[in-house]
């Protein structure tokens, strides 16, 4: 299983109706693949993975696996209310074709140590696959300290890679200096790459990466391989909207940045709302800009329309 490069976080796409849009699903993947990720991550907190139901995560899987087919990686977010059901959707995952978990987490409940550990440890011996753990103490109110990392690491040979979300680049270097190369790093916070690269990050999953997965590769590219001069000034253009990542309504902004570039529509499940009114065109406003001022490197790959149609 490879941890490395970028993997998006991908949104989920819906119908009018609400339902999921598994055509465009299945286009999107590709297109992300085709340009230039190392796989894509399902049923995160991007892909409003709280608001699908266990059947649908399912079908969402198997519309992925078709997808990507081999092409790249394909994880499964694992989350749920209950741990029993996070173990359940752990052990459908390779059927579905995934090559890899990402385990989040209950949803609601904010236990100690002692629970988490417990439910975690659940969902790993549920599954041979490959695992990483979320760490987002920020929007799940759950921090997997350094200290706790090496403990599950000790103990779970398929425990392999952490998505490091805290925002805090420090704790990059301090879960490395407590394993050191036993686990893959990724960052989670897209704001925050460059410097997570620059204290042993290997792989980021990301969030604009959906809309701009060009511009996201080339950008971790450079920042790995120490081209420092022109990673920034890709990072400078870039940063009014990686930032969107990093707020409330972060599934809303990114959807939006999509319909914007042709790559999707602004549809999301309840509670969630698209945004309207001066909200809606402060965003729009901040994407137009960025479109205008975009590299060249941009210019040339192909687009995917919202019908999942790909265009020169």
């Amino acid at each position: 299983m490879n941890w490395r490069g970028v993997t998006p976080a991908i949104t989920t796409p819906f119908n009018e109706n609400l339902t999921v849009d598994h055509g465009f699903l299945g286009e999107h993947c590709r297109w992300l693949l085709d340009n230039g990720c190392a796989g894509v991550v399902a049923l995160g907190s991007l892909g409003e993975g709280a608001t699908l139901s266990f059947d649908e995560k399912k079908e969402v899987l198997r519309t992925m696996g078709k997808a990507v087919n081999g092409k790249g990686t394909l994880v499964a977010s694992i989350s749920s209310l209950t741990t029993s059901e996070s173990v359940l959707l752990a052990e459908a995952a390779a059927d579905l074709g995934c090559s890899g978990l990402m385990v989040l987490p209950p949803y609601v409940y904010l236990g100690d140590w002692r629970e988490m550990k417990t439910h975690v440890a659940a969902v790993f011996r549920a599954t041979p696959l490959s695992c990483m753990l979320y760490n987002n103490p920020v929007a799940y109110g759950t921090d997997f300290l350094p200290e706790h990392i090496q403990e599950l690491a000790a103990e779970f040979d398929n425990f392999r890679a952490v998505k490091e979300s805290s925002t805090d680049a420090r704790r990059v270097s301090a879960i490395r200096a407590l394993v050191d190369d036993r686990l893959e790093i990724s960052v989670g916070v897209d704001d925050a790459v460059l410097e997570a690269i620059g204290v042993g990050a290997a792989g980021w999953v990301a969030g604009l990466a959906n809309a701009l997965p060009l511009e996201s590769v080339e950008l971790f590219n450079l920042g790995l391989h120490g081209a420092h001069r022109q990673a920034f000034e890709l990072y400078r253009w870039f940063l009014p909207l990686l930032r969107m990542d990093t707020v409330p309504k972060f599934v809303q902004l990114i959807k939006l940045v999509q319909a914007e570039l042709g790559v999707g529509s602004t549809r999301v499940r309840p509670p969630r709302l698209e945004l309207v009114g001066a909200e809606r065109e402060h965003a729009r406003e901040i994407v137009c800009k960025a479109v205008t001022a975009r590299p060249t490197l941009a210019r040339s790959y192909q687009m995917l329309n919202r019908n999942g149609v790909s265009v020169s």
